[in-house]
């Protein structure tokens, strides 16, 4: 349910038809079998019993990777208008330090990537407990420190095999996802894990809505910049992340937002009720944003 007040998403290419008529299978995409291979990892795991433990464990591992390529995206911005880069995280808890260091060469630097016992309590005594300290250091609740804070004092990590969690990171940083076509790609293929969340019975069912369907009453309600947008019964996010994409794409009109609509849009539109509600699911919806 929506409402809201007003207020100032390469394999081998397809073999062609038998001539029997019936359909050649299409080999999954290099995102498709990252997932297929990262559940798999997880389903050893006792912690990791439903879909929705699968998504939710993929989702932060997946955020912390973007937000290594944000950091690489702010720091280039800042050297071009002739500023100091400013780091988010500090440097022992980026992505590439600890999660995926490389060699010379490029490749994963085997004698310094973290595995086993010694990932795994990382992750779990400095990395969590260091990103949620965010939340208390943020200048204010509409600041990414403040949303990543957030996020990791809610979350948990439940891959407790540091082997596993090496397996998964190995495959998550073998993803690349920079360009519009590959974020669209793995964005969709993200979507067919959430609506599998939101099947896979009582932890999930209430929480998914299909995405055309959410698509239709979000373009019926026709939010605008300026308004708020609430989701009482926020699960997978699927309303707020429709409207926020509805609004950013210029709603109805399509008109382009200028930088004071970007600003009202970014800080002053999801109302903070709806994603505090379950904040289990957070770290999920701000995957799906990443991937947008």
């Amino acid at each position: 349910m929506l409402f809201r007040s007003n207020g100032h998403t390469t394999g081998r290419a397809p073999r062609s038809r038998p001539a029997n008529g019936s359909r050649a299978a299409v080999a999954p995409s290099s995102f498709d079998q990252a997932f297929r291979a990262i559940d798999d990892c997880l389903r050893k795991e006792a912690g990791c019993g439903t879909e929705l433990d699968y998504t939710e464990q993929t989702s932060w591992l997946l955020f912390l990777k973007h937000l290594d390529g944000l950091e690489d995206d702010r720091a280039a911005m800042a050297l071009l208008e002739g500023r100091s880069p400013t780091s988010i995280l500090e440097e022992p808890y980026r992505w590439n330090s600890w999660a995926a260091p490389k060699a010379a060469d490029g490749q994963l630097d085997h004698n310094a990537a973290l595995t086993g016992d010694d990932l795994r309590d990382f992750v779990n005594q400095k990395l969590f407990p260091y990103l949620e300290q965010f939340k208390q250091r943020a200048s204010g609740p509409n600041t990414i420190e403040y949303k990543i804070g957030e996020i990791f004092g809610e979350i948990r990590n439940k891959i407790s095999s540091g082997y596993n969690l090496r397996e998964i990171i190995d495959v998550i940083d073998g993803l690349r996802f920079r360009s519009q076509a590959e974020k669209h790609e793995l964005s969709m293929l993200y979507e067919e894990k959430i609506k599998r969340m939101g099947n896979a019975g009582r932890n999930g069912g209430e929480y998914y809505t299909p995405r055309p369907l959410i698509r239709a009453i979000v373009q019926g309600i026709n939010p605008k910049i300026g308004e708020t947008v609430y989701d009482p019964t926020v699960g997978s996010a699927g309303f707020l992340c429709e409207a926020f994409e509805f609004m950013r794409q210029g709603g109805a009109s399509g008109r382009a937002l200028s930088t004071e609509d970007l600003d009202t849009l970014q800080t002053r539109t999801l109302d903070r009720k709806s994603t505090r509600l379950n904040s289990s699911h957070l770290v999920i919806s701000y995957a799906v944003f990443c991937l947008k």
